[in-house]
């Protein structure tokens, strides 16, 4: 069931069968006016270089050719919301009776994007908004640098959604002195602010694409709202985090976009989640056939904590 799809995700969605897929995660264009792309670098061993690295020897960092464009896009739209509405009126249609839609933007346009999903998910299954927190990157000195990303999260009915919670990781206590060692030991669940760095520029998880997202911050949605065996769709899908995140838990998924340097990234990333094996068809089937639906089950609304 795992596909990497190339084309248009407005015609890919509209090829999916109604109430299919238990879980979406989309992060969008922001809309920002600019165009986000990412400088491919390297670091030579250099006494007289730039930068220190491990044992304190010296670097030079150097700028690696790229090709017009780069690995990137352009982030301008003259009718954001336009654009947005076709697409989540098939997220809504394709998604199970227990599924759930999260949808990552920033500061922005997220009150735009809100009175749109009010309107196709209707008010009462707003659930959450998530404020994804980390603290990396320039300081403005003539407002409050913005340092957050919103996340909506909206389910298919307004009770009765797929909410595992004790599946999640668990953070330190901010006061651990206040809960006991045991306690302490443990960690807490999550609230619905995530502090979580971003992707490391030199880590292993970095790809190279420009708006890659944390793979723990898609662990957590995937784990949470989904369950093993689960279908999860990403149609903006960049670099594909939540294809690894989706298939490190036994999901499957679909990951669609239209930018060709998107699909390089995730072919390379996910060849080990995309290679069939001897016992599966070699053609995948197509959009149109309908996946394993998950049993409904009402959701768990409070949790030990």
């Amino acid at each position: 069931m795992n596909r990497i799809v190339h084309g248009d995700n407005l015609e890919v969605l509209q090829s999916i069968a109604s109430e299919s897929i238990q879980l979406i995660y989309v992060d969008p264009p922001f809309n920002t006016g600019k165009r986000q792309s990412r400088p491919q670098m390297k670091t030579i061993r250099d006494d007289a270089g730039d930068r220190t690295g491990f044992g304190g020897r010296r670097y030079r960092t150097e700028i690696l050719k790229q090709q017009p464009g780069g690995q990137g896009y352009t982030d301008t739209f003259d009718d954001f919301l336009g654009f947005l509405r076709p697409r989540l009126l098939e997220a809504h249609r394709i998604l199970t009776p227990t599924g759930s839609l999260f949808f990552h933007i920033d500061y922005r346009e997220v009150h735009y994007c809100k009175i749109l999903l009010d309107v196709i998910f209707t008010r009462p299954c707003f659930q959450n908004e998530i404020i994804w927190a980390y603290d990396y990157g320039a300081r403005s000195t003539k407002r409050w640098p913005a340092k957050h990303d919103n996340i909506l999260w909206y389910t298919k009915q307004p009770d009765l959604f797929t909410f595992n919670l004790t599946a999640t990781d668990r953070i330190p206590y901010m006061a651990p002195g206040l809960v006991g060692a045991k306690k302490a030991a443990r960690g807490k669940t999550p609230t619905d602010v995530w502090w979580h760095t971003i992707v490391s520029p030199t880590g292993k998880e970095k790809t190279g694409y420009a708006t890659q997202k944390p793979l723990g911050i898609l662990e957590r949605i995937v784990r949470v709202h989904s369950n093993p065996g689960d279908t999860v769709l990403d149609f903006f899908a960049g670099s594909g985090t939540t294809a690894e995140a989706a298939a490190k838990h036994n999901r499957s998924f679909i990951m669609v976009d239209q930018n060709p340097d998107a699909i390089a990234v995730m072919q390379k990333r996910l060849a080990a989640y995309t290679k069939p094996r001897p016992s599966q068809r070699k053609s995948p089937p197509k959009l149109k056939k309908s996946v394993k639906k998950s049993t409904p089950r009402k959701a768990r609304l409070s949790s030990k904590k």
